[in-house]
């Protein structure tokens, strides 16, 4: 009896990690399911850099319209528009365009996996809930599997009644950390035809030098 209970104890702490483990998962399936219920998704965000040893702290915003793997990116002055086959980047300072293929590298995060990027290569454990200007926010913590990521977790806040994502924090494992916070979400926007459509001709009429890589 004796052997019995001891084994039993010391399985108790695993299954709760696994029960966490899953736990989180089921609430990030949630999410998963919900983005991809979606035609469209609009989404206003505040963007921190914060290193207190290298002193850096930035702060800015940005915005995104994605429509499936579409979307159209601006950020820090520039604009960026993939259209299913292609990468535009457009620089209004330097009047500049780059044009490019879609990465293969499946590890690339892009404006269309912001949130879907958590599928895959994680794992999952349930961490803190916080009431936050009257919403509830449960967060999820990501590790990274791969032990050379330069990441060293993620930390997902949640609204547990949208099931919308709200805050995700990344620190690295330089000390860097990375905070996104969601201040707009809206969902099946009236869009136009054209949002996701390049028109070359109007960037060389106003003298935008084209680069091709």
């Amino acid at each position: 009896m004796k052997r019995i209970l001891l084994i039993a104890l010391t399985l108790i702490p695993f299954l709760s990690i696994a029960q966490n483990a899953e736990k989180a998962k089921s609430l990030l399936d949630e999410v998963y399911n919900k983005v991809k219920s979606y035609d469209n998704i609009y989404v206003d965000f505040k963007y921190t850099l914060n290193n207190k040893e290298a002193n850096i702290n930035q702060e800015t915003r940005g915005d995104v319209t994605m429509q499936g793997e579409k979307y159209l990116f601006n950020y820090l002055g520039s604009q960026q528009l993939f259209d299913g086959k292609k990468v535009y980047t457009i620089v209004p300072e330097n009047e500049e365009v780059t044009i490019e293929a879609k990465s293969e590298d499946e590890n690339t995060i892009t404006p269309s996996k912001m949130l879907t990027f958590y599928r895959d290569g994680h794992r999952y454990s349930w961490d803190i809930l916080q009431n936050i200007q009257g919403r509830k926010i449960q967060f999820v913590k990501l590790v990274p599997i791969d032990s050379k990521s330069e990441i060293k977790s993620i930390l997902l806040g949640v609204d547990v009644e949208t099931k919308h994502i709200y805050k995700l924090i990344e620190t690295g494992k330089n000390g860097t950390k990375t905070t996104i916070t969601v201040n707009s979400f809206k969902i099946d926007q009236p869009l136009s035809k054209t949002l996701f459509t390049f028109d070359e001709s109007r960037y060389k009429n106003d003298g935008y030098y084209i680069i091709r890589n």
